[in-house]
């Protein structure tokens, strides 16, 4: 039935067959097929190719593995278990039970072996060559005797058919990645059915003209040694990355559901799972478990725990760069200076994103974990890298990254580097192209991958390219992300202050960053003074007024309306406050106490923000904001167009206090 496998392989094939659909059954939910008709390609990568150890399931020279087609958790849950990692009998029994370590997709930090959180398909393609980047980017800064190491990545069909499979493919022909083998799962089967109601692709051809490597072995699925041999062939390739297309049947060997699309995403039918347990000459009864099965199979990957052991030794051998290595696993390449970029002169008029290059230029060199690029908007955004190299095959240590106009795919690759370890990725391009990259920057947060994702051009500042280029939702959108920063600072000096911080800290946390495109004032020195301190909790008073009747709340560069507000409405007796609020999580996180002192809502308060003004009502009474598309014309026209002014400012102030009085 599997063709070359030993003995032993051959029980473990047949253990996670059987969990395969004895856990989704359990639960009334998951994925059967699927994770069934790829259990021998599963056990022939543990058990021949991988090189990774039980005992160490984090060891840095390790192989990433990455599950794409998600929905297959229980395949990657069984095989964690039969190999011996920390993973029980009882929390396969919890799959997809409340707080398990057996949730219904992999998701990072939660389970052994589980690299990066995958589900939505065809990131997992992608996160696999952010991978097989830093994997290249390590290996050069610190040789093959501490580096070397490969990322496997098994896609399905729906893997395929996303867009990001394209994007991210493309790239990583483009940039020669051979440490990548991705194993296509071609079954034929969608949910809606036969793949053919909507896929035609020649994939062979498809990747092929991506630069790729295409090894078809057709119907091979269940042969242990001919995936050996295939593998074999891919590790053999010193110049591209490598797509290995196995024709399995979803559901083998069941004779009812094989090759069907209930066999997708149904629990099987008590009836079924007990002819298949049958063919496969296993007890009739539900989570029947080999208890002497992890330990034989840690015992016989003795050649991966000797690679193992041999790693161990030349790390300690290297001495110095050892531990340089070790450090930059534990603080994922942070900067190593206390040096600072040049404050900007107050009064002085300077777009956010030039002040985001200021920082680069200063920190990036003393930053080794740094990984900077942009989908095709380099020079507009700031994310140069001034003495780093272009990230190439010819340069593989090359830090600046083109991605070329692939956003979706940028944001995974950066998830994908993040959770290798050692690197800390900035990318950035048009804020109004943050909706390309959001299932990405979700994937980020949900897994909290510190990535610094960078989006200029922050409002209907952009101008002349009109509505279609102006954001005007998209804060908010991000705003509502769980476990994301979102940081919109208030001038130049604050911007060198978020990226000092965020180039410093230990474990960043996902973080999107949005800067101007046109040039708005430097705090003047007395109003600078409490942005450095207070910008990092997420918010601070700007400008404190005991007598204050009003307190006036901006973001960006709306701050400085709220301080020429704050200055007519004092020439007109009318004494205001000033708060700015750069990133709302932030200042979330701060304590009740401080929260309340700088809203002070025992004063009516209004927000300006040339943006939606949906959920504003948090921190403030009322909101001035745009909640409509934007318009073609001049910068300055359209500020005015909408309101976003000063003078509309002063007068809600004064009609509210008119109402008040």
């Amino acid at each position: 039935m599997f063709s070359g496998a030993t003995e032993l392989e051959g029980r473990v094939i047949r253990e996670i067959m059987a969990l395969a659909m004895d856990a989704p059954a359990a639960a009334n939910s998951g994925h059967s097929g699927t994770a069934m008709a790829l259990a021998p390609l599963g056990v022939a990568l543990f058990s021949r190719v991988l090189r990774h150890d039980p005992t160490d399931a984090h060891w840095i020279d390790r192989d990433r593995f990455i599950l794409s087609c998600g929905h297959a958790s229980i395949l990657q849950y069984g095989l964690a278990h039969s190999f011996g990692y920390d993973l029980t009998e009882d929390d396969l029994r919890g799959f997809r039970r409340p707080h398990s370590r057996t949730p219904g997709h992999p998701e990072s930090g939660l389970t052994p072996t589980v690299e990066v959180t995958t589900g939505p398909l065809g990131q997992g393609i992608a996160n696999g060559v952010g991978m097989a980047i830093a994997e290249r980017i390590l290996r050069s800064d610190y040789g093959p005797e501490l580096i070397d190491h490969r990322t496997w990545v098994i896609a399905g069909d729906g893997c395929l058919e996303e867009g990001i499979s394209h994007e991210a493919a493309s790239l990583a022909g483009s940039l020669g990645l051979d440490r990548l083998t991705v194993f296509y799962d071609d079954n034929h089967i969608t949910i809606d059915g036969p793949t053919e109601l909507a896929l035609r692709d020649d994939v062979v051809a498809r990747f092929g003209s991506y630069g790729w490597h295409v090894i078809n072995i057709g119907e091979q699925a269940n042969n242990l040694d001919a995936i050996e041999r295939a593998i074999s062939d891919a590790k053999a390739e010193l110049t591209r990355p490598t797509l290995i297309v196995v024709r399995s049947h979803i559901g083998f060997p069941s004779p009812e559901m094989m090759d069907r699309r209930e066999a997708h995403g149904s629990p099987f039918s008590a009836s079924t799972i007990s002819v298949v347990k049958d063919i496969l000459g296993l007890p009739n009864e539900p989570f029947s478990f080999d208890e002497t099965l992890p330990l034989q199979v840690v015992d016989s990957l003795g050649r991966q725990r000797a690679e193992h052991a041999a790693w161990s030794a030349r790390l300690v051998a290297a001495g110095s760069i050892g531990d340089q290595l070790l450090t930059q696993f534990q603080t994922s390449g942070a900067a190593q200076t206390t040096i600072v970029a040049e404050p900007f002169d107050a009064g002085s008029m300077v777009a956010t994103r030039k002040a985001l290059q200021r920082a680069v230029d200063v920190l990036a060199p003393h930053t080794p974990g740094l990984t900077a690029g942009s989908a095709d908007l380099t020079d507009n955004t700031g994310v140069i890298l001034k003495e780093g190299a272009v990230q190439s095959a010819a340069q593989p240590g090359g830090r600046q990254i083109y991605y070329g106009v692939r956003e979706f795919a940028m944001g995974a690759i950066m998830v994908g580097q993040a959770l290798h370890g050692g690197l800390r990725p900035m990318g950035s391009t048009f804020f109004v192209f943050s909706d390309y990259v959001r299932p990405a920057i979700r994937l980020a947060a949900l897994s909290e991958a510190g990535v610094l994702f960078v989006f200029t051009h922050d409002s209907v500042g952009v101008g002349e390219d009109g509505p279609t280029h102006q954001p005007v939702e998209q804060l908010m959108a991000l705003r509502a992300m769980p476990q994301l920063h979102v940081v919109r600072p208030s001038d130049a000096n604050e911007t060198t202050e978020f990226i000092a911080r965020y180039m410093s800290d230990k474990h960043p946390a996902p973080t999107a960053l949005i800067l101007s495109r046109q040039d708005m004032p430097v705090l003047q020195s007395s109003d600078a003074e409490t942005s450095r301190s207070g910008a990092v909790r997420g918010g601070y008073v700007v400008r404190e007024n005991e007598a204050a009747v009003f307190t006036l709340v901006g973001t960006g560069s709306e701050l400085g309306l709220c301080l020429e507000a704050n200055d007519q409405l004092h020439t007109q007796g009318i004494a205001t406050r000033v708060v700015a609020l750069p990133c709302w999580r932030c200042f979330d996180e701060q304590p009740l106490e401080y929260r309340n002192k700088v809203l002070r809502r025992t004063i009516p308060s209004v927000a300006i923000e040339a943006g939606a003004t949906l959920g504003w009502t948090r921190y403030v009474d009322d909101a001035i904001g745009i909640d409509t598309f934007g318009i073609s014309a001049p910068g300055s026209y359209v500020f005015d167009y909408f309101n976003i002014t000063s003078s509309t400012i002063v007068e809600h102030v004064a009609q509210w206090l008119q109402r008040l009085s």
